[in-house]
């Protein structure tokens, strides 16, 4: 069938029966507010529903806030009042996507607890669990985007800006699993929560008062928008990269890590480095000015492939395998980002860039799905549910 592509080796399966999770977790806002809101809310779902299915309802729910969003405001003009062809998003929406971004969070925080609760803890549901997020992670700024909107005359961003923060989201994911290949422990961000609460207030305060209490400067003499921009800048560069640096560097000092060599230690972040330098060179060589042409597109192909590159490099950090520093995703983005700038394609570079969006969106998702069945076969058990596979089924 076209599903049962085994993406895993002998050594993936072997590594997954031995694994063993292992975090810390030591946000204030984690542990004095949001694990015991969770632990109530938790008690509220049936002891069948399995973990998975939590998590998967979770990223569906961003994926149509994103949708909606997509399909409303795809040029990032809605809240541009000197564009006036195009229609401000209704308030209605708005409140729409904080109940979306909030329940999403709810229904991350919860997974865990209810595979706990349950007695179906797995390696799958971990993967599951942070394989969703590593494409969550690509969405939620290009959704938010909608709230400041494209134009600098009108306090919005441009598509240097849409691309600065999306990699700045996207990069803070693949480090911290980085950090838990070289550690062995995933330190879960402080910001984490906070992102994901500000961003549910945000949408709140958007359909209360309109987008227009955006326009503007803050009391500080700041513009929201650069305001966004910096908080985004300083939180990865200033609290969370130095952390995971100090972390990794700990792990080095009292021998508690992996022990990789430095080669060993750096080959995960080869591809990220080519991915982020590749999109930024296409970016910025493109003939036709493709990312501010559409940056929405731009800035998702770009995530989808950082996905597949942080997902093989979990895969990798919990069966104790050497991460991969070959993509063929990567290398069908690179090439393609190439030859569209040393050619002159006028307008159909943007054909181009949908054409390796659509390849690489299906690639992707080929992969998950083919990962998850074969897990679930070798582990015996259903991925959205909590009866045991028949003997006859596990391999």
């Amino acid at each position: 069938m076209a599903f049962d592509y085994r993406y895993l080796s002998k050594d993936h399966l072997k590594g997954f029966d031995k694994y063993k999770y292992s975090s810390i977790d030591n946000s204030p806002l984690s542990i004095y507010i949001m694990h015991p809101f969770w632990n109530k809310c938790v008690q509220f779902v049936p002891m069948w529903v399995a973990p998975n299915l939590l998590t998967f309802l979770g990223l569906l729910l961003i994926l149509l806030l994103y949708l909606i969003l997509a399909y409303l405001d795809w040029w990032y003009y809605a809240s541009n009042r000197t564009v006036l062809e195009y229609p401000a998003i209704a308030t209605s929406v708005w409140f729409f996507c904080a109940a979306c971004q909030l329940v999403s969070h709810t229904l991350d925080g919860i997974d865990g607890k209810q595979a706990r609760r349950t007695g179906s803890s797995t390696p799958l549901g971990e993967l599951f669990d942070h394989g969703s997020d590593s494409v969550v992670a690509g969405l939620l700024p290009l959704a938010l985007y909608s709230i400041f909107g494209k134009g600098m005359e009108d306090f919005g961003g441009n598509g240097w800006i849409f691309f600065g923060i999306a990699w700045n989201i996207v990069g803070q994911f693949v480090i911290s699993h980085w950090e838990k290949y070289l550690t062995g422990v995933l330190f879960l961000p402080w910001g984490y929560d906070f992102a994901q609460l500000a961003m549910g207030i945000v949408y709140i305060l958007t359909g209360a008062f309109g987008y227009e209490i955006w326009k503007g400067n803050t009391y500080f003499g700041f513009q929201f928008n650069y305001l966004f921009l910096v908080a985004v800048f300083v939180g990865f560069f200033l609290q969370a990269l130095p952390q995971s640096i100090y972390n990794i560097y700990k792990s080095y000092r009292d021998g508690t890590g992996k022990g990789r060599s430095l080669y060993d230690a750096a080959e995960p972040m080869f591809p990220v480095l080519l991915l982020f330098l590749t999109s930024f060179a296409w970016g910025l060589f493109s003939p036709s000015d493709v990312m501010e042409r559409d940056v929405r597109t731009y800035c998702l192909t770009f995530a989808l492939v950082l996905s597949n590159i942080t997902c093989r490099l979990i895969i990798s950090q919990m069966t104790d395998t050497r991460a991969p520093s070959f993509n063929w995703l990567l290398l069908l983005y690179t090439v393609s980002a190439f030859v569209c700038c040393i050619t002159d394609l006028g307008h159909q570079e943007l054909y181009v860039l949908y054409a390796v969006f659509l390849l690489i969106l299906i690639v992707h998702m080929h992969y998950g799905i083919c990962v998850v069945r074969q897990l679930c076969v070798h582990f015996g058990i259903y991925a959205f549910s909590l009866q045991k596979r028949p003997k006859n089924h596990v391999k």
